[in-house]
């Protein structure tokens, strides 16, 4: 159910930012609420508080976003404070965000390697990314050190695991059935 809420209102705002062809700037506003919100934890509590009233929420939106916000983002963020969906705010900024990747065949992955990788590697797993799905890739490297070696790659919800650890994770689970 949260999830369909959160579609709803990333799919109406999506509309009106294509229709303004305003993507790329509301997603960046959007970004910029995003991380206002996450900084401040208590400026998060207040909105998603029940008994302070919609008028005073909307009274601090304005205070803390004047003149940083477009009219129509400034007039989203009001719609979610009527309809208290305030709290799914970051959840309607990544759905947006997916819209507007999927408009454009962008598909965001993640890779997890043991150690960083050289931009020459990057390039070059972009590269063969980009030839297996058929989309622009834009890559999300992190470093885990308890992977041994390899890499995991995650594609929205696909994930292919190269990694050492799961190989022998498997090759243990193979002795073991052996074994038993």
């Amino acid at each position: 159910m949260a999830e369909l809420v959160q579609q709803r209102y990333a799919g109406a705002f999506y509309e009106v930012a294509k229709e303004l062809q305003k993507e790329d700037d509301f997603l960046e506003e959007l970004k910029f609420i995003d991380k206002v919100l996450t900084e401040n934890a208590d400026f998060m509590k207040v909105l998603k508080a029940p008994m302070i009233s919609k008028e005073e929420k909307k009274s601090l939106i304005e205070n803390v976003f004047a003149n940083q916000l477009s009219t129509s983002t400034f007039n989203f963020l009001k719609i979610l404070v009527d309809k208290s969906r305030v709290a799914a705010f970051p959840q309607i900024a990544d759905e947006f965000k997916n819209l507007l990747n999927a408009a454009r065949n962008i598909k965001e992955v993640t890779a997890i390697t043991a150690a960083p990788l050289s931009e020459e590697l990057k390039a070059a797993l972009i590269e063969k990314l980009q030839a297996i799905t058929g989309s622009e890739i834009v890559l999300n490297h992190l470093v885990d050190s308890g992977l041994i070696g390899g890499i995991l790659i995650k594609i929205g919800n696909e994930q292919i695991d190269g990694s050492v650890k799961s190989r022998l994770e498997g090759l243990k689970q193979d002795i073991s059935a052996i074994i038993a």
